[in-house]
């Protein structure tokens, strides 16, 4: 049995600060592409037998287009949210 202040080892190294921008787009467009790929697939082809092979078949090309995506429209949907969200400190 292990006590509560005793620390875990991390699984792996985590990433200096200066890649969140990238990490971030990473992972909104892994999450974001897979779920489009398997709405479109589904209202377009059905829910065939097929389904899951189209779903990663498409997917393979949505998911780059996808990072890149976020990576170019996050300085703008930041400057959205700045114009919309009231930032204490922030005139």
């Amino acid at each position: 049995m292990t006590s509560p202040d005793t620390k875990r080892k991390p699984l792996f190294k985590k990433l200096h600060r200066r890649y969140t921008a990238y990490i971030f787009a990473f992972y909104m467009a892994i999450i974001m592409a897979f779920l489009m790929c398997c709405v479109i697939v589904a209202v377009q082809a059905g829910l065939g037998p097929n389904y899951w092979a189209t779903v990663l078949k498409v997917y393979a090309l949505a998911m780059p287009v996808a990072f890149c995506c976020v990576l170019l429209v996050r300085p703008f949907v930041m400057r959205l949210v700045a114009l919309t969200v009231d930032i204490p400190g922030q005139h």
